[in-house]
């Protein structure tokens, strides 16, 4: 299985196109079905050549980015939408820098509304923005939902895409971000997320970040489907036993036990703006988590990151800084260091950086 997220500006049409792809309703919630407006997350799948790929829907408006940071950060690749009546909008700006701080390489662009206006205009204008962050040059094509006109070509190209996408260690520890969490009759807690790395197995124990519960994975399904075992990369369920199951949520994370550092305090290197003009209150989003930081500046692009709450880092791990409700560009972060030495007397800061 492969996994791609989409990303667009709010109406642009983004849950109609995978719609029309999947045959499957990406909207869950009446309230989202009723005013054509996605409010959570989206989960659908299709087969395209000889395996499946499977969609994160996320919400383009600007009330929901940080929905849209939890549904973008655990997966390698996007569906960038864009409709050829109304064309770049703020939320297409904001989306874009998300995946730029994420160092995100893989993606399609879908020109939809195709049959609304000229979709020439507006697919220049995208690529020329793409072009100048992380994505490159990417491949495009104009679409329309209600017509079925380029959704023959738009497969072609995700097809290509998810081939292109670098292949998972599945021999990695678990490390999965949950985004939904519910109760099942006759089953207990049903956690879902996307698996990027590893292999989850029935029978074996996972942990939460902080230690507080040791669970027990009871059953496992992927695309609906019941399994013993399922690889990275998929969307998966995991049904969980043990003390603690009912407190786990969006934002929280199992993992694989004793095999991650659970930090509240990271050294990382930063993009996008320089660390002195950061607030010295923001946001980290990783996977599907949004913890508040406290920002200290070392260098120009290095700072310390002293965490609201622990969360299980590696070095080389690929982090959003953002503003809650601010009107800056989202930072990426790179983490550096997990267990950084302390600061202390005149200059420490400096000689860290």
């Amino acid at each position: 299985m492969r996994v791609l997220a989409t990303a667009g500006h709010v109406d642009h049409g983004k849950s109609a196109l995978v719609r029309a792809l999947t045959g499957m309703e990406p909207d869950r919630y009446e309230e989202e079905r009723r005013r054509g407006l996605t409010l959570d997350l989206g989960f659908v799948w299709t087969r395209l050549g000889g395996d499946h790929l499977a969609f994160v829907d996320v919400p383009g408006h600007e009330r929901f980015v940080p929905t849209m940071l939890a549904g973008v950060g655990p997966v390698p690749g996007v569906l960038f939408v864009v409709a050829a009546d109304q064309g770049w909008q703020p939320q297409s700006e904001e989306h874009l820098a998300v995946l730029d701080a994420l160092g995100v390489r893989h993606a399609v662009l879908a020109v939809t509304r195709s049959d609304l206006a000229d979709p020439e205009p507006v697919r220049a204008d995208a690529l020329e923005r793409l072009a100048a962050t992380s994505l490159g040059k990417v491949p495009q094509v104009a679409v329309s939902a209600v017509t079925g006109a380029g959704l023959d070509a738009l497969r072609t190209e995700l097809a290509r895409l998810a081939d292109a996408l670098p292949p998972p260690d599945t021999e990695a520890d678990v490390r999965l971000w949950l985004d939904r969490a519910f109760t099942v009759r006759g089953h207990g807690t049903v956690v879902t997320g996307t698996l990027g790395a590893g292999t989850l197995r029935v029978g074996e124990r996972l942990v939460t970040a902080d230690g507080s519960a040791v669970l027990r994975v009871r059953g496992l399904q992927s695309l609906h489907e019941e399994r013993t075992a399922v690889a990275a990369v998929a969307r998966v369920a995991v049904n969980v036993h043990g003390h603690g199951d009912t407190a786990l949520g969006r934002g929280q994370v199992l993992l694989t036990p004793d095999r991650w550092l659970c930090t509240e305090v990271a050294d990382v290197r930063v993009t996008g703006e320089p660390v002195a003009d950061l607030p010295r209150g923001v946001t980290l989003h990783i996977g599907t988590a949004a913890v508040p930081v406290t920002v200290r500046p070392l260098g120009p692009d290095t700072a310390r990151l002293t965490l609201r709450r622990g969360l299980p880092l590696r070095v080389g791990d690929r982090a959003v800084l953002r503003e809650p409700g601010g009107t800056r560009r989202p930072c990426g972060v790179t983490v550096l260091d997990v267990r950084p030495p302390r600061l202390t007397g005149r200059g420490a800061g400096r000689a860290r950086a």
